[in-house]
């Protein structure tokens, strides 16, 4: 059943002084705020480790109608900083409720708050720094990416799958459960090392494709990290995926910049440029691969963004390397493209597949 919760005045406060009034449930918690238009899917949002230590706008009007499901969980905990909203339900639907689910966890939800105002107010001036609470502020710092993924990537190697005709290492730097699924759905071993893996102990796995997850955060606060991804791409294929996409660029030398305002949802149009085709796609990251750092080296770019012709494909010119920012798998989104894991395969190791 849908009902009424009980909240207690509180407030957002962004680091340029604006203020939004609402309904806090929960404890006070800081982060970069950020939006998202995906209309469904907040289960997902929820626990998708690229929005580690976000403060997430949901700009669809009504959540919390469907409950939450542990099925949907891209991970195992909320990875969101706190969830904004316009107005909360409290349906406590599949395994528990939104609101039960976040507050289990120490994360805030704030309601009542004129989303469509705080969204413009986002796009006109670009993401900030905030605070949810009773409090009138709290000092603001940037968020740091390094601490971000470690505390959202795996500490440990695991295998999700017993060895295939393929063997695929996935490098965690955030890693959603459904990438995971698509994967072992075709068939393939895969072995998940955690972000802090060195080059002789990714190769030491005898992988015939290294795939570099998303995650939060800036790739330019990764250098060392982008030096292992450097060094593994010489002697194997690899794909990398959102912020793995932004780090083989970096290791090929490219570079990155921050986006005014990000791109977070199920909608974002997608162009392939060999085709010519447009896709819709799901996407959460707030940095992009500057197509100007790419000129005359050994990337090139495959796919753009419709809206703004930002990268959102590369592909190296010689060596078996691909990547797209957006992200194949959805979870949440519009799921048109999970068949990109099937080109991937078939063009980077498609001659060792069974």
């Amino acid at each position: 059943m849908a009902g009424m919760v009980n909240g207690r005045p509180g407030r957002l406060v962004l680091e340029d002084g604006t203020v939004f009034e609402g309904t806090l449930y929960g404890p006070p918690r800081a982060g970069e705020v950020v939006f998202t238009t995906a209309m469904t899917g907040y289960p997902e949002v929820a626990t998708d480790p690229s929005f580690r230590d976000q403060l997430v706008v949901m700009c669809f009007p009504l959540i919390g109608i469907y409950g939450q499901r542990e099925s949907e969980h891209q991970s195992g905990q909320p990875h969101v900083a706190g969830m904004i909203v316009h107005e909360l339900v409290d349906r406590q639907d599949g395994d528990s409720s939104l609101r039960a689910y976040l507050l289990a966890h120490e994360r805030p939800i704030l309601s009542g708050i004129d989303t469509r105002a705080l969204v413009r107010h986002l796009r006109t001036h670009g993401s900030l720094l905030g605070a949810i609470g009773e409090m009138d502020g709290k000092p603001f710092s940037r968020l740091n990416t390094r601490q971000m993924i470690l505390a959202a990537a795996c500490r440990t190697p695991s295998t999700v799958a017993e060895a295939g005709a393929i063997q695929v290492v996935v490098v965690d730097y955030g890693v959603k459960r459904q990438i995971l699924t698509e994967l072992t759905r075709r068939q393939v071993g895969v072995r998940l090392l955690p972000p802090t893996s060195s080059p002789d102990q990714i190769l030491a796995a005898r992988p015939d494709l290294v795939v570099l997850s998303p995650g939060p955060g800036d790739p330019a606060d990764l250098p060392d990290w982008t030096a292992v991804v450097a060094e593994v791409a010489q002697r194997v294929p690899v794909f990398g995926i959102c912020l793995g996409h932004q780090l083989l660029a970096s290791a090929f030398g490219g570079s990155t910049y921050k986006l005014r305002f990000g791109h977070r949802g199920g909608n974002h149009p997608v162009r392939d440029e060999a085709s010519g085709l447009v896709r819709i796609t799901a996407q959460n990251h707030g940095y992009a691969v500057d197509e100007g750092s790419l000129q005359g080296g050994a990337l090139e770019v495959t796919h753009r963004n419709a809206n703004d012709q930002t990268v959102e494909g590369l592909r190296h010119r010689e060596l078996p390397i691909r990547s797209l920012q957006y992200h194949p798998e959805a979870g949440p989104g519009p799921r048109d493209e999970r068949v990109a894991f099937d080109r991937i395969l078939d063009e980077l190791v498609g001659g060792r597949r069974a």
